[in-house]
């Protein structure tokens, strides 16, 4: 079975964004753009507009609108080296406890890719000591509804026919983009007059757009139990970014989490 990991850059441009402006205004650019970028791809994989493929990708689209400003604000708050991993973890949880439930069965190569995938998750996710910034309590339920949010998304995808094509991404991002500007027209006078950074938010959508086909090709030609623990892995990029881009220090656990997460995606990809 052969694996497409989704793109680890979009939560880091959303949360960027995120800082400049009241969330919903970096949603407002990023779902449209989303959009657009699925429209350009109805060419290249075709899509076919079938009951359930409406059905599942509104569905969808619902999760992913809350899942769009939730994991934005919480990556917005910080500390995104610890709470884009937390988000992870409810993340992979829920799509592994879904696909058992439908019989899904790995090998034992895919047993141990998958422990050491969520034992990596942990990992990567481990705090700094007591000099290190603390993530609230507000941001740490943000992170769990985020990660609830993209996990019922994901299923909701995997439920959508195979023969669909990127209809039931079209359909879904229709819905967030609609969703979000209700939204936003209805909190209008809250939204403060700060504008968000607009190449980040396209780009975050952009992003986006290319994480959900890659998903979606995926568990079409594997288990949702896997492709939902590799999709997981996205923070070891978060991660290596946040370090990069804003000098966050990278404790010695995260850096054994990311080898561990490559040891874990070999073998998860061999089963």
């Amino acid at each position: 079975m052969r694996l497409s990991r989704p793109s680890d850059h979009h939560p880091r441009f959303g949360g960027l964004g995120s800082r400049k402006a009241h969330v919903l205004r970096t949603v407002m650019i990023a779902a449209p753009a989303n959009l657009a970028v699925e429209l350009l791809l109805w060419p290249f994989f075709g899509a076919s507009f079938s009951a359930g493929a409406l059905g599942w990708g509104a569905a969808s689209g619902v999760a992913s609108a809350a899942a769009f400003a939730l994991l934005y604000r919480t990556l917005a708050i910080g500390p995104m080296h610890v709470l884009s991993p937390v988000t992870a973890v409810v993340s992979a949880a829920l799509p592994v406890g879904v696909g058992l439930l439908q019989g899904e069965h790995l090998g034992a190569a895919g047993l141990v890719g998958l422990s050491l995938a969520l034992v990596a998750v942990v990992l990567v996710s481990a705090g700094h000591g007591a000099g290190s910034a603390r993530p609230s309590r507000t941001a740490l339920l943000l992170a769990l509804g985020a990660g609830a949010a993209i996990a019922v998304q994901l299923i909701f995808l995997n439920q959508a026919p195979s023969d669909s094509g990127v209809a039931p991404l079209i359909v879904g991002r229709a819905v967030s983009s609609a969703v979000t500007l209700a939204v936003a027209g209805l909190m209008y006078r809250k939204l403060g007059s700060e504008r968000p950074a607009y190449a980040m938010s396209a780009a975050a959508g952009g992003l986006d757009s290319v994480a959900n086909l890659l998903f979606l090709l995926a568990a079409r030609s594997g288990d949702l139990t896997v492709v939902a623990v590799i999709t997981a892995l996205y923070p070891a990029g978060t991660v290596l970014l946040a370090r990069s881009v804003l000098a966050e220090c990278i404790h010695r656990g995260q850096l054994v989490g990311l080898g561990t997460a490559a040891v874990a995606v070999s073998l998860l990809a061999l089963t």
